[in-house]
């Protein structure tokens, strides 16, 4: 399927029907940055990304090792094209949305990392994101030999015996889970995604955490947990007649006796009792 590249609700739409992983993680992610900045110009972004990727393949002819490949990817990262993590106002929003990341070259670790595994990938390194809750790091691979790296921090290369070290914000992780195991690209898209919904929803922004869980919607229609969220938003807003349908989709989605679909009958089962 020929994704939209205009139009950044059809984009992701498309990304989410297709049920494919993003052949481009940074175009997807620019996409859904591109829905809070409709006056922004995408053209200058695209360029950039692509600028990135031209550096990166030039670097990788002299990348034998996955460490020097690391090195390569640090180098122009936070070298050449100034990247860094933000750990000034680590909590502002725009350290969740690319187009502000690339202006101001700060960002959160799960957003840097899109950029790494962009320049990554275009090197032809093997690249993924690994579950380390609350602090997002990559795995490359390179000719047998494998490195971790660290986004946030200059692209520095771990040891991995270190991600036994205490996670740095467990509470945005959601869940303690294997932190070597790798994640799709639509869950590292999700996680970017989900540090705008979560700090929305906890001002009682619950307009904008509804705008945030819509569009996370678009790229993963059949994720049973993001239809819950939209239910509590949208009963939380007074809409009860859509956060039913929600509820209702919800339990659609969710297989019987599961948490989520426990969760999706008890709301449910509260709304009708208000609206009757």
């Amino acid at each position: 399927m020929r994704l939209h590249p205009d139009d950044p609700e059809t984009y992701l739409r498309q990304l989410g029907e297709s049920g494919q992983v993003p052949h481009d993680i940074a175009r997807a992610a620019l996409m859904l940055a591109a829905l809070d900045h409709a006056d922004h110009d995408l053209k200058p972004y695209i360029a950039h990304l692509a600028e990135i990727a031209e550096q990166a393949r030039l670097e990788a002819r002299l990348s034998v090792h996955a460490e020097h490949a690391a090195r390569s990817l640090a180098a122009l990262l936070a070298g050449s094209f100034g990247y860094d993590g933000d750990r000034v106002t680590y909590d502002d929003p725009r350290n969740a949305d690319l187009i502000a990341v690339i202006d101001r070259r700060r960002g959160m670790p799960v957003a840097l990392g899109v950029l790494y595994l962009h320049a990554a990938r275009a090197a032809g390194f093997e690249a993924s994101g690994l579950n380390s809750p609350g602090h997002f790091l990559l795995r490359i691979r390179v000719r047998g030999s494998e490195a971790l790296i660290d986004p946030f921090n200059g692209g520095a290369a771990l040891e991995q015996e270190s991600l036994g070290a205490p996670p740095l914000m467990r509470e945005l992780a959601g869940e303690d889970l294997d932190p070597m195991h790798s994640v799709e690209d639509i869950d590292i898209l999700l996680r970017l995604e989900n540090n705008l919904k979560l700090r929305a929803a906890r001002s009682g922004e619950y307009r904008r955490a509804l705008e945030i869980a819509r569009r996370m919607a678009l790229i993963a229609p059949k994720n049973a947990g993001l239809r819950l969220d939209i239910a509590h938003f949208r009963e939380q807003l007074g809409e009860l007649g859509a956060a039913r349908s929600a509820f209702g989709t919800c339990l659609a989605l969710a297989k019987p006796g599961t948490t989520l679909h426990n969760e999706a009958t008890l709301g449910l089962d509260g709304l009708k009792r208000r609206l009757n």
